[in-house]
């Protein structure tokens, strides 16, 4: 291939446009860097940090896609305007996965449970509720012996009896 001639890939990187599965725009690493004006180097040092990923052509060229340009921005915000350093930056991404990570694990426990619900509502679980439990007195869980009021004290005093049976009482 004569020097110069650009791959389908590095077109796909020109145009900003992409055919097939995963289809969207993708941007050279020019583009990028006068767009949000930095230095080709720093959008280097990020992906060398783990910060970016940008996907590569055949002739190795970054391609930035918009999920890769939000997560710039995020980085430039914490950088930038909040005065974070890189460990810092790469802190809060990891924190923001996890947090997206359990909140897809909630939604979908919510869902399930919104499920279970509509299924035990479709088959009368009260009813079945109410067969099944067994129907007991109540009994007390704890017992305090409440003495007479000594002379001179307005309230009443837990007698000799009241609380855990231990040592310091002789049992």
């Amino acid at each position: 291939m004569p020097r110069g001639r650009r791959t389908s890939a590095a077109d796909t990187a020109a145009t900003g446009e992409r055919k097939g599965p995963g289809a969207g725009r993708f941007y050279m690493i020019s583009v990028v860097s006068k767009a949000y004006g930095i230095h080709p180097q720093t959008l280097r040092l990020y992906e060398r940090e783990g910060l970016l990923k940008p996907s590569r052509t055949e002739g190795n060229t970054r391609l930035y896609s918009e999920d890769d340009l939000r997560q710039l921005e995020v980085i430039l915000n914490l950088t930038r305007d909040l005065g974070v350093n890189l460990a810092g930056v790469e802190i809060v991404l990891n924190m923001r996965r996890k947090m997206e990570r359990m909140q897809e694990e909630v939604s979908a426990f919510v869902a399930w449970v919104r499920q279970e619900l509509a299924r035990a509502a479709q088959e009368g679980w009260q009813e079945r509720l109410q067969q099944a439990l067994v129907k007991l007195p109540p009994t007390p869980l704890a017992r305090a012996v409440v003495s007479e009021t000594p002379p001179g004290a307005g309230t009443p005093h837990l007698g000799r009896d009241a609380g855990p049976p231990g040592p310091e009482r002789g049992q």
